[in-house]
């Protein structure tokens, strides 16, 4: 596999696979003889890789920003297009009676679409960003095996 293309997990089982073919040293109670240069290689390399998926977890929640102000000015154009409609139905009294329920009407709706919007966002956010934060969790807990392993094989 090309170094340059290899992302933390590759980089981790790569880490895995060198542990796993290390020589034995006999009578040393299951010590193994391992590259060290390759394993702070990969590690160097591990180290690398994290403010990538730091940077993409950014990302992700730059994008929520976006999504939220998008629905935030799509909720204040259809608040304000039913105030410019309930101004235009003032000019007579039973109008008025009627352009207020609907005004409300379109109110309501649509505070209730842009916080449906939200929720649905901030949901997939969290979904995803959950997802990133296991992912790190479990490459951080990979690294430290490695590392105990590698600490244990001196």
């Amino acid at each position: 596999m090309n170094k340059d293309m290899m992302n933390i997990d590759d980089i981790l089982d790569t880490m895995d696979d060198m542990l796993d073919k290390a020589l034995g040293v006999p009578l040393s109670g299951g010590k193994c003889l391992v590259n060290i240069e390759g394993m702070r290689n990969l590690i160097a390399d591990v180290r690398l890789n994290l403010p990538g998926e730091i940077k993409q977890a950014k990302l992700i929640v730059a994008d929520r920003k976006i999504i939220l102000s998008d629905a935030k000015r799509e909720s204040e154009a259809i608040v304000k297009k039913s105030e410019e409609k309930a101004k235009q139905l003032l000019d007579e009294q039973e109008v008025l009676k009627q352009a207020t329920a609907k005004a409300s009407e379109i109110i309501a709706d649509a505070q209730s679409k842009s916080r449906e919007l939200r929720n649905a966002t901030n949901e997939y956010v969290d979904k995803i960003l959950s997802e990133m934060e296991q992912l790190l969790v479990n490459n951080m807990n990979d690294v430290k095996r490695t590392r105990n392993v590698v600490k244990q094989s001196k």
